[in-house]
């Protein structure tokens, strides 16, 4: 299968540049979509774009506005945004490399696959990728994405590049909005020992293959049944543990998980090297 690349331009480490093609590392999630009906009719709804003044407009006729306060916009051209050239927007320059555990998990967003774009960028390519194999280390370059710059975490993967674009500080938020309210206490040391015994008993290696969207095969379900003309039934919402009774729960789960803990340092030869969670103060 050909896959169509997300952008095209160059990768450059110093002065050694390679034309490169990033390419769109996962498949959109879910094949379950919707449309909305008018279940008077069974009809489809169609959006209309339609201006509050004159009724509808064609798509093609509209531009993109920027507000600076209510109800007033800056009309901004499709050329006059191409208008805006950055270095970025063409040539992913590499500036700096980082150890892989300074990055905290939670600035990782969405990964993809760099390539070499042709026969002629192959030899630079592997030069590169080749020197950040011997680093050890996460390359850091820039690069516009949808009218956005983002950051890009480069890693050796094969005979490719792995690249993760990374989310900027002001995306994120902090812990302590959430966590803060979260009252410091200190748990029973049994329950805690209890616990860890049935952590150790679901441990195991990670095979991606074992999860599926069973939320998504409980809807193809659903969907089939109401072809079939059959009414179904509601799930049951789970009861929150009682606290009350929290040390006969972690008991009875102990007791009822039924097979024994696994292996420690068990085969993880498909896993990718990750980075190591690194809390953010």
């Amino acid at each position: 299968m050909a896959y169509r690349p997300t952008w095209q331009g160059h990768l450059r480490l110093s002065l050694v540049t390679c034309p490169v093609a990033l390419y769109t590392a996962t498949n959109a999630a879910g094949d379950v979509h919707f449309n909305l009906i008018n279940p008077k009719t069974n009809n489809r709804i169609k959006m209309i774009t339609t201006d509050p003044d004159t009724g509808p407009i064609n798509r093609s006729d509209l531009v993109k506005g920027y507000e600076v306060e209510k109800g007033k916009y800056i009309l901004i051209t499709d050329d006059e945004i191409k208008s805006v050239k950055l270095e970025s927007t063409k040539t992913i320059d590499i500036e700096r490399f980082v150890p892989a555990d300074e990055i905290d998990r939670i600035y990782w967003d969405h990964p993809y696959y760099l390539a070499p774009d042709g026969k002629m960028a192959q030899e630079a390519f592997a030069v590169i990728r080749e020197a950040m194999v011997r680093s050890e280390q996460i390359a850091l370059g820039r690069v516009v994405l949808s009218t956005r710059e983002r950051i890009l975490a480069l890693e050796p993967r094969g005979e490719g590049i792995l690249a993760y674009s990374l989310r900027t500080d002001a995306e994120v938020r902090k812990e302590s909005e959430i966590f803060g309210s979260i009252a410091k206490t200190k748990p029973d040391p049994g329950m805690i020992d209890i616990a860890e015994k049935i952590i150790e008993q679901k441990e195991g290696p990670f095979d991606p293959s074992k999860f599926v969207d069973r939320y998504e095969e409980a809807l193809k379900a659903l969907i089939a049944e109401k072809q079939k003309g059959h009414k179904p039934i509601a799930a049951e919402e789970p009861d929150d543990t009682n606290v009350v009774d929290l040390m006969a729960a972690l008991k009875k789960s102990l007791a009822g998980s039924g097979r024994p803990p696994a292996k420690r340092g068990g085969s993880s030869a498909s896993v990718s090297k990750l980075p190591k969670a690194k809390s953010r103060r």
